[in-house]
Order: C-alpha cells, then sequence, then structure tokens
C-alpha cells in the first residue's frame, strides 16, 4: 500500500486513531453518572448534582507540567506527570474551597507513541480516580518541526464547583492569624529551568547519580509527583480556614500575597521547617540567593492554610502541617525571617 501523503509529512492519522481507541477502557475507569454521551465525541458532557448547593459557582483552572517533562524524556518515565498536571490543576481550584468535577487534557507530540501516550493517560486516569474526578475528553496532536524528535507537552483544564458561601477567598484573615504548612513531596512543578541547569549542565549530574542526603536516584527525586491536598483540605468546614494557597512558581514569596489582605503580611520562619535536601543541593551548587529560591522553589511547602490562633493546633494535627508562620499589619507581601 501507498504511504499517505500526510503520513509521509509526518502525521499519521491512522496511528493516531489507534492510540485513541486504546484509551477508552482507561478514561472510562473515571467517570461515575454525571458522565454522558460517548468517548470520542466532539465535546465532553457531564450532568453535574448540585443538589444542596444554595449558589454553586464553577471553579475552573489551566495549566502545564512546565520542563519537569525533560526529566521524563531523559528517563523514559512517563506515567508520573499525567498525575502532576491533574494534581496541580486541582490543587489551584482547592484554594476557593472547590471539589473537582471534570477534566480535560492536551498532549502535543512529534509523533504518537502508543506506549508512551498509554503512560501519560495511565498517570492522568490514576489521579483522576483518586480525586473522583472525571476525565472527560481531551486532544493529541502530532506536530512535527513543532517538538524534538521524542518529546511532547502536555496541558490540562479543570472544571469543579464550590458553594458561594464556602467559598476561601482570604478576606477574614487578620493579624495574629496562624500559617500553617503542608509538606511538598519534592519540586511539584516549579522551578525545573533552573533546577536542570544547575543540576545538570553545571554539576554534570546523570539521572541516575545518587545525592547525599536523598534516597532516590536524582532523576526518580525530580519526578516525584505533585500532590494533590484537597481531600485534605475538604474535611473543614469554609468558616475553619481562612486562607488557602498553592505553592506553585513563585514559592511562598509570591503566592501568599495572592490570598492576603492589602494590610496584612505573612510572616514567616524559614527555620520552622526542614527544608528537603535536594532544595539544599540546588541552593549551595547553584549559589543562588536564599530569598529567591523561595521565589523560585516551594521549599519544601506545597500548600499553605492560614487559620484562627485558636483553630491553628487541631487543624495542624489535621492536616499533617506544620506553624511556619503569623499574619501581621503590614502591605499584603511575605516577610521572610532567616
Amino acid at each position: 500500500m501507498t504511504k499517505k501523503a500526510y503520513a509521509s509529512a509526518g502525521v499519521d492519522v491512522d496511528l493516531g486513531n489507534f492510540v485513541k481507541k486504546r484509551i477508552q477502557a482507561r478514561v472510562k475507569s473515571t467517570h461515575g453518572p454525571e458522565v454522558l454521551g460517548k468517548i470520542g465525541g466532539f465535546g465532553g458532557l457531564f450532568a453535574p448534582d448540585f443538589s444542596g448547593m444554595r449558589e454553586p459557582v464553577l471553579v475552573a483552572s489551566v495549566d502545564g507540567v512546565g520542563t519537569k517533562l525533560k526529566i521524563a524524556f531523559a528517563m523514559k518515565r512517563h506515567d508520573t506527570v499525567g498525575a502532576d498536571l491533574v494534581n496541580h490543576c486541582i490543587n489551584d481550584i482547592a484554594v476557593l474551597g472547590a471539589r473537582p468535577l471534570f477534566f480535560l487534557d492536551y498532549i502535543g507530540a512529534e509523533r504518537l507513541e502508543p506506549p508512551v501516550f498509554d503512560q501519560i493517560l495511565a498517570g492522568f486516569t490514576k489521579a483522576c480516580r483518586a480525586a473522583r474526578c472525571a476525565l472527560i475528553g481531551g486532544e493529541t496532536a502530532q506536530m512535527p518541526g513543532m517538538y524534538r524528535k521524542g518529546e511532547y507537552d502536555l496541558a490540562g483544564c479543570i472544571v469543579g464547583v464550590v458553594d458561594r458561601q464556602s467559598m476561601i477567598d482570604g478576606t477574614r484573615i487578620k493579624p495574629n492569624d496562624v500559617v500553617l504548612g503542608l509538606a511538598s513531596n519534592g519540586l511539584h512543578t516549579n522551578g525545573y529551568s533552573l533546577a536542570r541547569k544547575i543540576l545538570f549542565a553545571k554539576m554534570r549530574l546523570k539521572p541516575d547519580a545518587k545525592m547525599r542526603g536523598c534516597k532516590h536516584s536524582l532523576g526518580d527525586e525530580l519526578l516525584r509527583t505533585h500532590k494533590n491536598y484537597q481531600p485534605l483540605l475538604a474535611q473543614f468546614a469554609a468558616d475553619e480556614i481562612k486562607g488557602l494557597a498553592h505553592i506553585t512558581g513563585g514559592g511562598l514569596v509570591d503566592n501568599l500575597p495572592r490570598v492576603l489582605p492589602k494590610d496584612c503580611d505573612a510572616v514567616i520562619d524559614t527555620n520552622s521547617w526542614r527544608t528537603p535536601p535536594i532544595f539544599e543541593v540546588l541552593e549551595h551548587n547553584g549559589g543562588v540567593d536564599r530569598e529567591e529560591m523561595y521565589q523560585v522553589f516551594n521549599m519544601g511547602i506545597g500548600m499553605v492554610a492560614i487559620v484562627a490562633e485558636q483553630n491553628a493546633s487541631r487543624i495542624a494535627k489535621a492536616l499533617r502541617a506544620k506553624v511556619i508562620g503569623r499574619v501581621e499589619r503590614g502591605s499584603g507581601t511575605t516577610r521572610l525571617l532567616f
């Protein structure tokens, strides 16, 4: 059979159809009765049950995984980055008190490789099932000339819901409130461009290198999955947590001010938790200024909750969090104490 013209240009439609047919069982495993229609339609259908909510508000977010993908390429391991994307998106809406409803993904690649595609989808579906979030659709695109051979990009969109009266927006934060820090699982999905420059270009390490204080190889440390904090946070009523900040790009320095009132500062004692070894390696070998470390990386804190002083001990125990600071009068900034 003569090779089709589009395939000879680098886009194999038949391969794309073959790959998509293989995903149906995985995707269906994330579906509940709210999901309508068949897989592969032009749009995903979701019939939500908002009973019990007085004023449901939809909350949406979209994100990517960034250059963490370069680690996945080097390790030839693609099951974690899909979960990273789902969990990152869930956390972004969880800070408003929302629970996830459904997720859609985008995969753009030089060429769709079925084994790689299967691993990515396994990560998506595993994280969606754990979060009770339906994967209702997505897009796969073969774009030769756009990506290097063997490489791809990921993006995801999530939609969740919160009752308007239960939204967490930071407006009730006031001086003497307590700042709680929930531990991260490594770099999560931020700071990888700088981390790669330090570890691979400057230190000339290989992904299988072992580092002092780290239990796993460098590659495995860098591929640790971004945590999903929503199930932990969901156990509390809206009036118990005054503000939440997902510590992603911008670190504690830039993300905490997003939920602070204009007349309040978050004063963070950086000695109140143990910074994971991977960040110490990056700081010392990269010659990065200490304050910049807290603006590029999460430094071991993946989520911050701000609560009233009288509730701090109880909530910290339930969240397995540490007291890392207090709220003081100020101008809406993060102040770091070293």
